[in-house]
């Protein structure tokens, strides 16, 4: 029995409680992947119907590696202001705001087009955290950023119907709800509509997302929620004139997720110069927070100059943590289990 506690960190509850199981499944379950991704969207599924879509053969071929790589789960991410942004030489910038109803008509959009996709390859949506297991892969929703919500919170009940179980209350757009990374403040933190939204989510057990939100922003959450959060896609800060420097995070952000038993998704963005320079500022994020406190984010496949663009190389990746002095133990934290902790904690 000496890999029990193994076994009960990563089996679900279900397969524990049931006394069906025989011998041999049991010590299967042992075994069962545990990387988790906390950010992705396969294929930029949202953008299904533009240039940008990489097609519904791309996004069958990443459901299949991420299996191949050991992934139990992954966050399938919505991006709630997709229409209202544009890629420029100067990066992602917002051009315009929703007008009435546009915004959920964009939400029903996507929400049919990754069921649909989800649905053709067999893998089910995750809703509850007895959704992990030995045998299937736990699609979670998401949604990237807020701005779908135009004010009308009942929506939240919605999309909690719908199977989303994680919000990213900003991304490129300034919106409603609080102040982002990339523009200027406009509510110096959460806007009372954004502190609702904690608050409701909390209400609903869903786990809120602060990625790209400022500092400020964070602070405000922190101070309101009664879950952990989760910070999906970030790395800390190195120099200014890095590629797109304005999404790191400093070490008092980091140390404001890890506070209230948060999680960071390490981003592997073109920020990173090289795939080892990146396994080094998962060390350091882990340094600086602790090592319960770090995930994995890959923002597949919407990510800037990626140092990891598909889903086969994680296996290296827990190599190289390995290398670099983790144990085994740690690296499946990092690679898993601290994300899987927290999705059970706040999903109850």
């Amino acid at each position: 029995m000496g890999n029990r506690r193994t076994f009960l960190r990563t089996t679900s509850l279900a397969a524990i409680g049931s006394m069906m199981l025989d011998h041999t499944e049991l010590f299967a379950l042992e075994n069962q992947p545990v990387a988790f991704d906390l950010h992705c969207h396969p294929s930029m599924f949202f953008a299904s119907g533009t240039t940008l879509y990489k097609g519904d053969e791309h996004f069958t071929k990443s459901i299949e590696q991420m299996k191949s790589a050991g992934l139990c789960g992954a966050f399938f991410s919505l991006v709630g202001d997709a229409p209202l942004i544009e890629i420029t030489p100067a990066g992602i910038k917002p051009k315009g705001r929703y007008q009435k109803d546009l915004g959920l008509n964009e939400y029903a959009r996507q929400i049919a087009i990754i069921k649909q996709l989800l649905l053709k390859n067999n893998v089910t949506v995750a809703k509850h955290v007895d959704d992990f297991s030995a045998h299937n892969l736990a699609a979670f929703l998401s949604i990237e950023g807020g701005d779908l919500f135009e004010g009308n919170m009942q929506l939240l009940h919605t999309m909690y119907e719908d199977g989303v179980r994680s919000i990213q209350i900003v991304h490129y757009v300034p919106n409603t709800l609080g102040d982002l990374q990339t523009e200027s403040a406009q509510h110096n933190g959460l806007s009372l509509a954004g502190k609702q939204l904690v608050k409701s989510m909390n209400a609903l057990k869903m786990l809120i997302d602060v990625a790209h939100a400022s500092y400020d922003t964070v602070k405000d959450v922190v101070a309101l929620t009664d879950s952990p959060i989760i910070l999906s896609h970030s790395i800390l800060k190195m120099e200014d004139n890095r590629p797109i420097a304005k999404r790191a995070i400093s070490i008092d952000h980091a140390k404001a997720v890890a506070s209230v038993g948060g999680v960071i998704g390490a981003w592997p963005s073109g920020f990173n110069k090289s795939f080892d320079e990146y396994v080094d500022n998962v060390k350091r994020l882990v340094d600086v927070v602790g090592i319960e406190h770090v995930g994995i984010g890959t923002d597949m496949d919407a990510n800037f100059k990626p140092v990891i663009d598909t889903y086969e190389q994680l296996p290296a990746l827990q190599e190289r943590l390995l290398e670099k002095g983790f144990s085994k133990s740690e690296s499946e934290k990092i690679m898993g289990l601290n994300a899987q902790r927290v999705i059970k904690k706040v999903l109850g």
